[in-house]
C-alpha cells in the first residue's frame, strides 16, 4: 500500500468513527437476531412432484475370491448362471449339475432416482448380497436393468463393487469388519428414462410438511403470503399448504419456488417422549410438561452367593475323609437410600431430568417411571415406544 493510500485510509478512520460503530452495532444485532433459531421451509416441507423414486434390480456379481454362493445350494443363481451364458451364446444345461464355482453371487441392486435426473445422467447403486455368499470384496456386477413402481426400466447398472467391510479367517478364529455383503459402486448406473413432469404448466402446488402440525402449516402460509403480498396460500390440512401460482410469477415456477423455499419458520412439535427399550435411550421434547407428582423410586435386590470350602480329618488321623463343603451367603438390599421426590407442576424438561437424577435413577428405571408418570396422568406428552 503507497504513503498516499494509507494516509487516505487514516483520514477515513478519523472522519468516520460514527458510522464504523453503527456498522459494526449493526453487524452484531443482525448476528443476534431470532430468526437464526428458525428453520427454512426447505428444511421442514417438500414441493409437489419434488421427490426421488425408488429403483430395484435384480443381478449377478461375478470375479470373486470363493466368496460367492454355493450353487449346489442356491437355485436361482445357478439359474441365474445358466440363463446369462446362454444369452452369450454359451450353452451349459447339458452340463448344469457339474457347475459348482464359488466365485460368483447372486445380488439385488437398489438405487434412488432423483427428482429431474435426465436420460444419460449418472447415480449411484447399493448392492446387497441375496444367498449363501460370505464378501462381496473384488466382484464385479454385470449389467443390472433397475426398475420402478411401474414395473419399467429406468436406469441400468455395471460397474466394480467396493465394500466397507472384510472378513479375514484362519483356522482358529474368523474377525468380521463391517458388512462384506453389502456394498456400493459410486456412479455405477446410467439413467435410460425419465419421468415426465413438467413443473413450469403448473398452476398450483401443494407444500408437504415432513411433520405434520396445525400451527407449523399457519405459520408457513402467513409467511409465504407476507413475502407475496396476497392471499396465495392456505392450509388445507395439518401436513399440506396449497399454494396458486400468483400471475407475476406465471411460467416461473422455479424462480417461485426458489424464493419460498428459503423463507425462515418456526417449526411447532407436540410434546413427546420417545423411548426405546432395547437400548435405554429416551428422547425428550423442550415442550414436554410434568403436573404436580410425587415419585419415589426403590429396588429390592437378592444376592446369592455361593463358595466351596475343602473339609479334611485332622493330621495322622485313621479315619474321617476330605469332602468338599459349600458355603452360601444371602444377601438383601431393599434401597433404604431411597428417597421420595415431589415434582412441582409446570416443570421443564431439565426440571425434570434434574428430579430424576436426585433420586439416581439410570435409564432403565427413567422408562417405567416415566411411564408411570403417564398413566398417572400427570405427563402431558405423548409416550412413544420403539
Amino acid at each position: 500500500m503507497s504513503k498516499k493510500m494509507l494516509k487516505s485510509f487514516k483520514q477515513f478512520l478519523h472522519s468516520k468513527p460514527v458510522m464504523l460503530a453503527a456498522l459494526s452495532l449493526a453487524l452484531t444485532v443482525m448476528s443476534m437476531t431470532p430468526a437464526d433459531a428458525n428453520s427454512r421451509i426447505k428444511d421442514i416441507a417438500e414441493f409437489e412432484g419434488v421427490r426421488d423414486n425408488m429403483l430395484v434390480g435384480y443381478g449377478i456379481v461375478v470375479g470373486l475370491n470363493g466368496t460367492g454362493d454355493t450353487l449346489s445350494s442356491e437355485i436361482y443363481t445357478r439359474q441365474s448362471l445358466i440363463g446369462m451364458l446362454e444369452r452369450l451364446g454359451v450353452n451349459v444345461r447339458d452340463s448344469a449339475s457339474s457347475l459348482s464355482s464359488q466365485n460368483i453371487a447372486a445380488v439385488m441392486v437398489t438405487a434412488s432416482l432423483p427428482a429431474f435426473s435426465r436420460q444419460g445422467a449418472r447415480m449411484d447403486v447399493t448392492v446387497s448380497a441375496l444367498g449363501t455368499a460370505t464378501s462381496l470384496l473384488g466382484g464385479t456386477l454385470l449389467v443390472t436393468p433397475l426398475i420402478g413402481a411401474d414395473g419399467e426400466v429406468y436406469a441400468v447398472s455395471q460397474g466394480q463393487v467396493a465394500t466397507g467391510g472384510f472378513t479375514a479367517a484362519g483356522a482358529a478364529e474368523t474377525v468380521t469388519k463391517g458388512v462384506p455383503t453389502s456394498a456400493r459402486i459410486a456412479n455405477g448406473a446410467i439413467i435410460e428414462r425419465e419421468i415426465g413432469f413438467e413443473l413450469e404448466s403448473l398452476q398450483s402446488i401443494r407444500i408437504s410438511l415432513r411433520n405434520p402440525d396445525f400451527t407449523t402449516a399457519r405459520r408457513l402460509s402467513d409467511a409465504v403470503n407476507a413475502y407475496l403480498g396476497t392471499a396465495a396460500s392456505r392450509p388445507t390440512d395439518p401436513g399440506t399448504v396449497f399454494l396458486s401460482i400468483p400471475s407475476n410469477y406465471e411460467n416461473n415456477v422455479v424462480g417461485l419456488l426458489t424464493d419460498i423455499e428459503q423463507l425462515r419458520v418456526q417449526p411447532d412439535q407436540l410434546a413427546r417422549v420417545i423411548i426405546d427399550e432395547q437400548s435405554g435411550v429416551i428422547v425428550m421434547g423442550e415442550n414436554v410438561r410434568v403436573s404436580r407428582v410425587a415419585i419415589a423410586q426403590g429396588n429390592l435386590t437378592i444376592r446369592v452367593s455361593e463358595t466351596q470350602q475343602v473339609s479334611q480329618p485332622e493330621p495322622f488321623s485313621a479315619t474321617g475323609t476330605t469332602q468338599t463343603v459349600n458355603r452360601s451367603a444371602v444377601e438383601i438390599d431393599e434401597g433404604q437410600d431411597r428417597k421420595l421426590t415431589v415434582v412441582d407442576p409446570g416443570v421443564s424438561l431439565q426440571d425434570l431430568v434434574d428430579g430424576l437424577n436426585t433420586l439416581g435413577v439410570g435409564p432403565r428405571d427413567m422408562i417405567t417411571i416415566l411411564q408411570a408418570i403417564k398413566a398417572a396422568g400427570s405427563l402431558q406428552a405423548e409416550i412413544e415406544v420403539m
